[in-house]
């Protein structure tokens, strides 16, 4: 049998869903994440995240921008020139700005563009600043 091999933590940076119901949302991921043994890690008063997922309501900061219906994707960034790169070639084949390249409220060296695809979905590319990761990619053999 071949072995298959699966590199993850590199493409996909979040994913962020808008939800009608705040409570109720947090009640069913804090519920089955914790099935999953994810913890949630953080909540607002508009918003709460666990690992990759993040949730928030139409009026949360996190939601600025045109709301697009409930799919945000993010893609991780090397550097800001790969953001600036990314915004325009966005634009310059059929998506449109959701937000031009420059650094969000979210933490500190958070730069980030925003375009809505041909089919009005968020997307994002982020680089959060300058940081050590302590591996590449988790590898997963199976």
């Amino acid at each position: 049998m071949e072995t298959n091999q699966l590199h993850r933590g590199r493409l996909i940076d979040h994913l962020q869903l808008v939800v009608r119901d705040l409570k109720a949302s947090q009640a069913f991921y804090t519920a089955v994440l914790a099935v999953l043994e994810i913890p949630i890690g953080g909540t607002g008063d508009s918003y709460f995240w666990a690992d990759e997922l993040f949730v928030s309501s139409a009026d949360s900061e996190a939601a600025l921008g045109q709301l697009t219906g409930r799919h945000h994707l993010a893609f991780q960034a090397k550097d800001r020139a790969t953001v600036d790169a990314f915004h325009r070639a966005a634009l310059a084949h059929g998506g449109r700005d959701n937000g031009a390249p420059g650094e969000r409220p979210y933490h500190p060296g958070y730069y980030a563009a925003f375009v809505l695809d041909p089919d009005g979905n968020n997307i994002e590319a982020v680089y959060h600043g300058e940081a050590r990761r302590s591996a590449p990619s988790v590898v997963v053999d199976f």
